[in-house]
């Protein structure tokens, strides 16, 4: 039987378990090298404290382990690389190679969130890597702009963040304040258009999706809700199937105004009431603005709302020190309303 009579479905059926079969081998090999990297970087720790004398030789010793190493090996145990081996162990020596090894995880990965301070937010990476298929590249760029910091929670804090498994999925957990942009390639100066950045964030749908984070799915651009007697248009609507419910965005390219919460609670309501189905959670809006302002915060039924929200975007990526101020005037702004709510 020759291919140009052989049945296709029965030959794509083979190609298929040959593609399946190299994806497993590929996934099983790598996990057993990051195991092996670990297991060096135990080793290359273990005979550094062996003694005061050779921790004191610790640099020429790796000098010499890696021209070894690559004499027989080859390439992948330069010098600096064997310190990150080290580094590798060190920093999951705690919770060990059985908690940090995921096979969806490429060395790549490990190299990324192995420089991460906080061990809370390596947790974080990790499960989200493995769960939602990060690239190295998509980690990286999430590394860099704080995405774990900028998760909201109910107390102000990005912890309640940290692993879903040990609890139920929270609102305030898919909200971040700021969302940045920086994949939009918007040159200074940022004045631009409301409907310019709506179609932007639509022609960058996938980066998007990326900075909103998990479970979100597109659902429409200006869409339309009806009355009987007018017609209101939402500017971005999605659906979010971890939380099992619509969530709006409404884009202001100025500070944030008092009359952009009242329309944004209406669109709510309106799609609570039209739209929303029996087994739909109630409709989550999110105004996204270039800045807000605090006093309208504190004194609209953003403080206290369960569905509204409103958080600041960035076109640009700020540097760690300008999100980590921003992140902890949001969190002191957040600890004075709740202390005058108190009052």
């Amino acid at each position: 039987m020759t291919l140009t009579n052989m049945p296709s479905i029965f030959f794509n059926e083979i190609q298929a378990i040959l593609t399946q079969a190299r994806q497993k081998a590929a996934t099983a090999v790598n996990s057993a090298m990051v195991e092996a990297y670990w297991l060096i970087g135990k080793r290359i720790v273990e005979e550094e404290q062996h003694g005061e004398v050779r921790a004191q030789y610790g640099d020429r010793m790796l000098e010499q382990l890696s021209a070894a190493l690559m004499a027989q090996f080859g390439k992948g145990f330069s010098l600096a690389n064997l310190r990150n081996f080290r580094q590798f162990y060190l920093t999951f020596q705690d919770s060990g190679i059985h908690y940090a090894l995921r096979s969806e995880l490429s060395w790549t990965h490990y190299r990324l969130i192995m420089r991460v301070d906080s061990a809370d937010a390596r947790r974080y990476y990790i499960d989200q890597c493995a769960e939602y298929h990060w690239s190295s590249r998509e980690l990286e760029r999430n590394i860099n702009s704080l995405y774990f910091q900028r998760l909201l929670s109910s107390q102000g804090s990005p912890s309640s963040a940290i692993d879903a498994r040990e609890k139920k999925h929270s609102i305030n957990d898919f909200i971040k304040d700021p969302y940045v942009f920086e994949f939009l390639n918007i040159k200074e100066p940022f004045g631009i258009h409301e409907k310019t950045l709506e179609s932007e964030l639509i022609n960058h749908l996938q980066q998007f999706l990326l900075e909103l984070g998990k479970g979100f799915s597109f659902v429409g651009r200006q869409f339309r809700i009806s009355t009987e007697t007018s017609h209101f248009y939402i500017d971005l609507v999605f659906y979010n199937y971890i939380l099992k419910c619509f969530v709006l965005f409404d884009l202001k390219t100025t500070k944030l105004k008092h009359q952009d919460i009242g329309q944004m609670d209406m669109y709510i309501r309106m799609f609570d009431d039209i739209k929303k189905q029996a087994n739909d959670n109630p409709t989550i809006g999110i105004i996204l603005c270039s800045d807000k302002e605090e006093t309208v915060v504190k004194y609209s039924v953003l403080n206290d709302s369960e569905q509204l929200f409103a958080s600041q975007y960035q076109l640009y990526l700020p540097s760690e020190n300008e999100l980590k101020s921003l992140l902890e005037n949001d969190r002191l702004a957040f600890r004075l309303n709740n202390a005058d709510a108190g009052e």
